[in-house]
């Protein structure tokens, strides 16, 4: 009988430089706060994540933005502060992305 032969892989630190689309950066859990939500179409990893948080975190009246990713499917963004929607909708429509109608 033969014994497998197997290979110790190394890992990667995930800070190392590599693929935008598996980043780790972008937060999991919305803020503390309570917030208004939004559900967003069309994120699919860390990289559509930080996008469309950094452009919501650039409206004027937004105090914390987070997205709760759902690769493929309707994510979730958790807007503070006094932020409209229609400045909402913009910015995540300025990042590449659609809100959902509901």
């Amino acid at each position: 009988m033969k014994t497998p032969s197997r290979t110790e892989l190394p890992l990667t630190s995930a800070s190392s430089p590599g693929c935008s689309c598996c980043s780790t950066e972008a937060s999991a859990t919305p803020p503390a706060k309570m917030g208004v939500e939004y559900d967003v179409e069309g994120l699919t990893c860390g990289s559509c994540v930080a996008s469309v948080e950094k452009a919501v975190k650039a409206v004027d009246g937004v105090d914390g933005a987070a997205v709760e990713l759902v690769p493929g499917g309707v994510s979730r963004l958790v807007i503070t502060g006094s932020a409209g929607p229609s400045a909402i909708r913009d910015a995540i429509t300025s990042a590449g992305y659609s809100l959902t109608n509901s």
